[in-house]
C-alpha cells in the first residue's frame, strides 16, 4: 500500500475526507449503500436525489447516517426539478441537518444563496467558465469542472482538463475535475495540474454497492471508451437539449448521425420498462436500477469515456483504494524524478 498522505489537499479538510475523490451524485445509483461505502473508505460521498420525494430523501439520509458518521452531500438538480418539489427537497434536507449540497446544470443563484444563508457548503458542477463564474458569485464553495468525457448528463462541450485549467486560473475556490477519470493516473494528473480532487461516476457505478442494475454494470465492464456516444435523445424528464453520454445501444444506433437536436415534445411516449410500479418510457433519462424490468437494452446506459479502464465489478472501497494507491505511486515517481 502506498503512502496516501501525498494525495491530501485542503479540500479534504473542508469536506472531512481522507482522499480527494468525490462520488458523483448519480440519480438513483448513488443511494445510501454506495455513499456509505465510499465515505467509510475515505472518499467524499454524495446521495443522488434528483427529483426524489422528500420522504425518500429522509429515508436515505437516515440510512446513510446509521452506516457512517462521515460527512456527505445531497445532490439535487434545480433546473430538472419542479420548483415546489425542489423547495420541499431542500427544506427537508435542512430540517434533517444536511449541511452540504451539490448542484448541477443551470446555476440558480437564489438556490445557492438559500444554502449559504443556512450555513451550508455548496459544491457546484459546471460545464463552462461562465457558469463557474456565476456559481462562485452566488456563493459556491467548490467548483466541479465537468468535461464532455463524463457519463450521464453533460452540460458543456470542453474537455475536463481544459475546463479545469481555465477555472484554476480564474477561480478563488477549490476546483475538482470530473469526466472520464476512472484510474489513479487520472487522479494524479488532476492533482499535478493544481486541482484539489476528482469526481468519479462510472468507476463507482460498476461496484457491488451501486444501485444500478446488474445489466448496466455488465455493459460498463464490457464497453470501451469509444463505444460511448453523446446524444440528447434520452431527454424525457429533462429540459430540451440536455445531452447525455451513454454506451451505444439500439436506440443510438437507430439515430444514424442525428445524435443531437431532438425535441422531447416530438418524441413518442412508449412504455418499455417498469420499476416499482412506475412506467418507464423509451427516450426517458431513466437508467435501469436494481429492480427495473423490461427492455433494459433500450434504456439510457450512462458511462463516461474512462469506461474502458473498468474491467470488473468490485466493492467501492477496493476501487477507491486501488485508485488512490496508483495515484500516490505516480506522484511519488514524479517527485523522485525531480529530486
Amino acid at each position: 500500500m502506498q503512502d496516501r498522505t501525498i494525495l491530501r489537499t485542503p479540500l479534504c479538510d473542508m469536506l472531512g475526507c481522507e482522499l480527494p475523490v468525490l462520488l458523483a451524485g448519480m440519480g438513483g445509483v448513488a443511494r445510501w449503500e454506495l455513499a456509505a461505502a465510499v465515505a467509510q473508505a475515505g472518499g467524499f460521498a454524495m446521495l443522488g436525489m434528483v427529483r426524489e420525494d422528500p420522504a425518500l430523501i429522509e429515508a436515505e439520509v437516515t440510512a446513510l447516517r446509521a452506516a457512517t458518521d462521515r460527512r456527505f452531500a445531497v445532490n439535487l438538480i434545480p433546473a430538472a426539478t419542479d420548483p415546489l418539489l425542489l423547495d420541499a427537497q431542500i427544506g427537508r434536507c435542512l430540517d434533517l441537518g444536511v449541511d452540504t449540497f451539490t448542484f448541477f446544470w443551470d446555476v440558480i443563484p437564489a438556490v445557492v444563496r438559500r444554502i449559504k444563508q443556512a450555513g451550508g457548503l455548496v459544491l457546484h458542477q459546471v460545464g463552462s467558465a461562465g457558469a463557474a463564474r456565476m456559481a462562485e458569485e452566488a456563493g459556491a464553495d467548490v467548483l466541479i469542472a465537468q468535461g464532455v468525457e463524463a457519463g450521464g448528463h453533460v452540460h458543456g462541450r470542453s474537455g475536463a482538463f481544459a475546463l479545469a485549467e481555465t477555472l484554476l486560473a480564474e477561480a478563488g475556490v477549490p476546483v475538482v475535475v470530473s469526466g472520464g477519470i476512472s484510474t489513479g493516473r487520472g487522479l494524479a494528473a488532476a492533482l499535478a495540474a493544481g486541482a484539489q480532487g476528482v469526481q468519479c461516476g462510472t468507476a463507482f457505478l460498476a461496484t457491488a454497492e451501486s444501485f444500478a442494475h446488474d445489466y448496466h454494470k455488465a455493459r460498463v465492464v464490457a464497453a470501451r471508451g469509444e463505444e460511448t456516444v453523446l446524444t440528447d435523445v434520452f431527454v424525457l424528464n429533462w429540459p430540451m437539449g440536455a445531452a447525455v453520454r451513454v454506451i451505444g445501444n439500439s436506440v443510438t444506433q437507430g439515430l444514424g448521425n442525428r445524435l443531437l437536436g431532438h425535441d422531447p415534445a416530438r418524441l413518442p411516449r412508449e412504455v418499455i420498462a417498469e420499476d416499482g410500479g412506475t412506467a418507464l418510457m423509451r427516450f426517458s433519462t431513466d437508467s435501469p436500477m436494481r429492480h427495473t424490468t423490461g427492455n433494459l437494452e433500450a434504456m439510457a446506459l450512462y458511462a463516461g469515456q474512462g469506461v474502458g479502464a473498468i474491467r470488473d465489478i468490485v466493492p467501492a472501497a477496493q476501487r477507491l483504494h486501488l485508485m488512490a494507491d496508483e495515484a500516490a505511486a505516480c506522484l511519488a515517481r514524479a517527485a523522485g524524478s525531480r529530486a
